[in-house]
């Protein structure tokens, strides 16, 4: 049997990274090349945390990381290259020794990819112009100042341009890592991993990614994925099967049955339990009156919500919030 070689992936780390823009998309490399070899297939991945001078590599979160030098790297066998975000200080300062580095080997890199603040190395190296980029909220307009020559997109969770990939702020790049993943592996291996990572994020801006998607996604091939992106980024508006049906390109009634057939439950009720997770996290992590939730996730009655709620969890929303507060210990 014929093995193709292994894509090799390399992290480059400098002093004062973030912990997670590493550690997050080595584990989920790490997660899927696992589920693979469960399933009787080969792994893809073999990853290489670098650096320009190599060995140890503290990040800001005062943990060090081994690193080898970027000069013992084989540049010809790189299929990836992941730059992490992070810095000391309100000022992010560009290792022009790295920004060389990878503008002389960029071009023969499949693809290169940052996290959150790792955009400005990229940029440093001359890789972003003309590119519509992503990176942490709080930097988008650093950014932009400082490469006007970029389209820095404020909102987006990660974006691909021709090639390159950049990310939002730290857990957003385990979200482009899973993108990666899906390119590579394919959809079930994707939401596999996501799984496993019990992946739920949420993102200034409206942009959330939620678990229930996810796990509804995991019972087709991909069939849905994008209707359950559009309802998750939608769910203030009407979602009734008609309109869903239309989003899907599809008769209403050739959408009900297949959508069942295919996801195991009804449109209606994976709606319901998309606009369920986000009151959820509304309660856990805000303050928000009922009403302005109900609003937030479609709902014209508080009443509607408060019934939701006692049938799934047998508690209403503000008993749900008193438990579940993240300021409920405070």
């Amino acid at each position: 049997m014929l093995v193709s070689p292994p894509r090799r992936i390399v992290f480059l780390a400098y002093d004062d990274m973030n912990l997670l823009d590493l550690a997050g998309p080595l584990q989920a490399f790490a997660t899927a090349d696992r589920l693979s070899q469960a399933a009787g297939a080969p792994a893809l991945y073999q990853t290489v945390i670098a650096s320009v001078g190599g060995g140890s590599v503290m990040s800001s979160a005062g943990l060090a990381v081994d690193t080898q030098s970027v000069a013992t790297l084989d540049v010809a066998g790189i299929d990836t290259l992941i730059v992490a975000g992070g810095c000391k200080g309100e000022e992010f300062t560009v290792s022009p020794r790295l920004a060389g580095w990878i503008a002389e080997h960029a071009g023969g890199v499949r693809r290169l990819c940052s996290v959150c603040s790792g955009a400005f190395v990229l940029a440093a190296a001359g890789q972003l112009q003309g590119r519509r980029v992503a990176t942490h909220w709080a930097w988008v307009e650093r950014l932009r100042q400082r490469h006007p020559d970029v389209d820095v997109d404020a909102d987006a969770l990660f974006i691909h341009d021709r090639g390159v990939w950049t990310s939002a702020g730290v857990t957003a790049g385990i979200d482009m890592s899973l993108a990666l993943i899906e390119a590579d592996y394919g959809h079930q291996i994707a939401i596999q991993t996501a799984r496993q990572l019990v992946m739920f994020i949420k993102r200034a801006g409206g942009q959330s990614q939620f678990s229930v998607p996810l796990a509804a996604q995991a019972r087709d091939d991909g069939n849905f994925a994008a209707l359950h992106a559009w309802i998750a980024a939608h769910i203030d508006e009407d979602l009734g099967v008609a309109r869903l049906a239309a989003m899907a390109s599809m008769s209403l009634r050739t959408f009900v049955r297949v959508y069942a057939a295919t996801v195991g439950r009804t449109p209606a009720k994976t709606v319901e339990a998309i606009r369920m997770e986000a009151a959820c996290r509304a309660l856990e992590s805000s303050t928000l009156p009922l009403k302005a939730i109900c609003k937030k996730i479609g709902y014209a009655e508080e009443q509607t919500l408060r019934r939701v709620f006692l049938r799934n969890f047998g508690v209403n929303p503000l008993q749900y919030r008193a438990r579940f507060s993240q300021r409920a210990g405070l």
